[in-house]
């Protein structure tokens, strides 16, 4: 149900679509998503959560838009694409289907983040205006762990010519793209080395969501469940 990273030390998971009780074909545990009835996504909730020991918390996630703006996390939703907080019992959940998610962990300060950054928010750099608005919180870069979760791998992302373009006018090395095939590991992990994370401090999954464990927007041509990325401190 639930996979972690090695070096975030807090409670955190990345959710596979596995032990919920959604039908095909959102079998089966859904979390999100239009197409799914409400009822299951929720039971499907608080089975994820209570597994992961965060069910008595205050939940916060987002009505995601694919740009970069983070919000500090309150009880419920806001508009956005990432959440901070420097709050204990509090839940931060971000929703995927192939973008990634990537938690944000300063464990020495007591700061989390938590982002969803496709491709859009990739090139407008959510990543860093995560960075930014934790160490408002009291974050300190040398201190913050990162751990981008599954999503979708550059075999299996080709995109269009101005796509590309809009990643060369934002200065990503070329590195990060194949022909039409974007790395968006790469491209976020170069983000994260400009604000000053260290390599020694990031650490990615590599698993793309076209794997059978997980749901994809792409894969399933857009009839498929949402996958939530989760941390808090208790």
């Amino acid at each position: 149900m639930w996979l972690s990273a090695p070096n975030i030390s807090c409670i955190h998971g990345f959710s596979t679509r596995h032990g919920g009780i959604s039908p095909a074909p959102f079998d089966s545990l859904n979390l999100g998503g239009s197409e799914d009835t409400t009822t299951n996504i929720n039971t499907n909730r608080k089975i994820a959560l209570k597994r992961l020991g965060v069910g008595y918390m205050a939940l916060s996630n987002l009505k995601q838009v694919h740009g970069n703006t983070t919000k500090v996390a309150i009880p419920g939703q806001q508009e956005g694409d990432a959440l901070v907080t420097d709050k204990k019992n509090m839940v931060l959940a971000v929703s995927i289907a192939d973008c990634y998610p990537i938690l944000f962990h300063d464990p020495v300060n007591n700061v989390i983040g938590a982002a969803h950054a496709g491709w859009r928010g990739t090139v407008n750099l959510i990543a860093e205006t995560t960075l930014h608005e934790m160490i408002k919180l009291g974050a300190q870069p040398e201190n913050i762990r990162v751990a981008i979760g599954q999503g979708i791998s550059q075999a299996n992302f080709e995109v269009g010519n101005d796509v590309i373009g809009q990643f060369e006018n934002a200065n990503f090395p070329a590195s990060c793209w194949k022909n039409n095939k974007i790395d968006l590991i790469l491209c976020n992990r170069h983000v994260l080395r400009q604000n000053n994370i260290s390599e020694e401090n990031m650490w990615a999954m590599n698993r793309c969501t076209f794997e059978k464990d997980f749901f994809s927007y792409r894969r399933d041509k857009g009839i498929t469940g949402r996958m939530w990325a989760v941390i808090a401190m208790n």
